[in-house]
């Protein structure tokens, strides 16, 4: 009852307050990436996802992950928009994860937001607006949080990952519906780097071994 109440207290004054950079971030998110949700509204029209499945919605680490290979029983979408924030899943949260009316979301954002030079605290908020889009519309509908992964690319933000990461991880205690995975260990040595051999080239995107891992981090809870 705490926690809920908790929740919607959150909701309400994330809903009553616009900063500038919010109305900077909305019109950014329609400029920026209308293209790219017009086609998957034209992927919607060939053919609508069945409503009750899992939608995977943020940024590049969920566009490069083959969904079908990593989760083959399970009904999935990917929403994923590579180079996206926080901010530009919560202003088309509608359009790319409502309408399907899913009993499950996955959600990984704030890699960008930081390297761009956001706060943990803003991707914390920019957090909250997403996941109060999504609870108001769908109130029985779960949401997974995953952490911000540390990369070797993006080592130097790793202390504003981890402040953004305990951010979020309370976010996720406010509400039962709410759950929060910590993801990026999985990813560490036993010296507490980045191990190479589970990131692409780039060292900043995971390959098929390193989504392996997320993969067998996740079942359990898809399964909730």
């Amino acid at each position: 009852m705490i926690a809920s109440v908790r929740f919607w207290l959150i909701a309400i004054l994330t809903s009553l307050i616009l900063t500038p950079c919010d109305s900077a971030d909305a019109t950014d998110a329609k400029n920026i990436w209308e293209t790219t949700i017009v086609k998957f509204e034209e992927q919607d029209r060939q053919q609508m996802p069945a409503e009750g499945g899992i939608v995977f919605v943020g940024s590049s680490s969920i566009r490069l992950w083959d969904l079908e290979e990593s989760f083959p029983e399970w009904k999935t979408i990917n929403r994923g928009f590579g180079g996206s924030q926080a901010s530009d899943s919560a202003y088309y949260a509608e359009r790319i994860v409502v309408k399907y009316k899913p009993r499950l979301v996955v959600f990984y954002a704030g890699d960008n937001d930081l390297a761009l030079g956001k706060s943990p605290e803003q991707v914390r908020d920019d957090i909250a607006r997403f996941t109060t889009k999504i609870r108001t519309s769908l109130p029985d509908c779960k949401v997974i949080l995953l952490s911000i992964k540390p990369s070797g690319s993006r080592w130097n933000l790793r202390s504003k990952q981890s402040k953004a990461n305990e951010l979020m991880k309370e976010l996720a205690l406010s509400d039962p519906h709410l759950q929060f995975i910590d993801v990026g260990r999985l990813l560490l040595g036993p010296d507490g780097r980045p191990r190479s051999e589970l990131f692409l080239p780039d060292q900043l995107h995971l390959n098929a071994d390193g989504y392996r891992l997320w993969a067998q981090a996740l079942l359990t809870h898809l399964k909730e």
